[in-house]
């Protein structure tokens, strides 16, 4: 069986990382197939836009895409390309684990979990953005609906239950913003006592934050509303050795989109020393959605493997390799893999 997705290569250091993680998944043997299409500065500069109608139809067609990092311009066009994408195609779920790898800059050995961020309202979407004539106030309106809480907190405790996580925390700060935060703390609530095999607890975020840097082993699965999420999800990057390590799902009902979650790192683009691991884990996390949960799991043992021996892996990783010849170490242990 095959099965047909759409590939955007991205900027900077995308493409390299992108051709260095479909050699990987053609190794595996998925039955993939790729439909290549242009976003961000290559769209630009191709197309004459960012985010170009035939992208857009073939991650509709599709329903699944993986993209490498974007750049957006500064002063034209949308205010990031990654929030853009995530409106057209409401992808309400954003899927950030952090998990430790072995031989990183990781503060801890024992990380295994997974920030579940609402993707589409809140504080992040910046809607109905002022400033005075005067410049000296500015607002910005903080969007929280039922709807909303409701399905990123239900798709946190399915997922869990799915997985065999064991503990759900739900993060927010009801104690001040009593109405947005609040609403998304009521709903949390009534949406955990259909999941009594699941043990919920609350946390304010910025206690959460101390407590992911100095206890990290008592979370399991976090759901908190989108800039809690975007903030926490970028601190257990940081406990597990930073951004090159995580990978990031956007899911929504009709069409998801799987991506590194670091930039495009135009200072080393063309030098073939990306690490590739980010986007081959948000590729592993493509793999689960699509029902290749066993090759997922391959691809994440001979990526653990790799790092491990510490072979071929690149620069950042303590290492003399390169963007491909890390990809062709971990392509030699999915070979060898059952």
């Amino acid at each position: 069986m095959t099965h047909t997705i759409a590939v955007i290569r991205g900027d900077g250091i995308g493409p390299e990382i992108s051709d260095a993680s479909l050699r990987v998944l053609d190794a595996l043997d998925a039955g993939l197939n790729y439909d290549f299409v242009d976003a961000g500065m290559t769209a630009l500069e191709k197309h004459g836009e960012l985010l170009p109608a035939a992208t857009m139809a073939a991650i509709g067609k599709h329903r699944v895409a993986l993209k490498g990092p974007l750049t957006t311009p500064v002063g034209e066009g949308f205010t990031s390309i990654n929030v853009e994408l995530r409106k057209r195609f409401d992808l309400y779920a954003n899927l950030r684990p952090a998990i430790t790898f072995p031989n990183t800059k990781a503060r801890y050995d024992n990380i295994d979990l997974i920030t579940v961020r609402e993707n589409t309202e809140g504080a992040y979407g910046s809607e109905g953005q002022t400033l005075s004539p005067d410049g000296q106030q500015a607002q910005s309106l903080i969007r929280v609906s039922r709807r909303g809480s409701e399905r990123i907190v239900r798709y946190a405790y399915d997922m869990a239950r799915r997985l065999g996580r064991k503990k759900v925390t739900i993060v927010h700060k009801a104690n001040i913003m009593k109405t947005t935060s609040g609403l998304f703390l009521s709903v949390a609530r009534d949406i955990a006592k259909d999941y009594p095999e699941i043990t919920s607890n609350e946390m304010i975020v910025d206690n959460c934050c101390m407590q992911l840097v100095m206890r990290p082993e008592q979370f399991d699965v976090i759901v908190t509303t989108n800039l809690f999420g975007d903030i926490i999800s970028d601190l257990c990057a940081g406990l597990v050795g930073g951004l090159g390590l995580a990978p990031g799902a956007n899911i929504g009902t009709d069409a998801a989109i799987f991506e590194a979650v670091h930039g495009s790192a135009p200072d080393i683009a063309g030098k073939g020393i990306a690490n590739p691991c980010a986007l081959l884990l948000g590729a592993g996390q493509m793999l689960e959605h699509i029902g290749m949960p066993d090759k997922a799991t391959r691809l994440r043992q001979a990526i653990r493997d790799t790092m491990a021996a510490r072979d071929r892996v690149t620069p950042d990783l303590g290492g003399t390799g390169s963007t491909s010849t890390f990809a062709d170490a971990i392509i030699e242990r999915v070979k060898n893999s059952p």
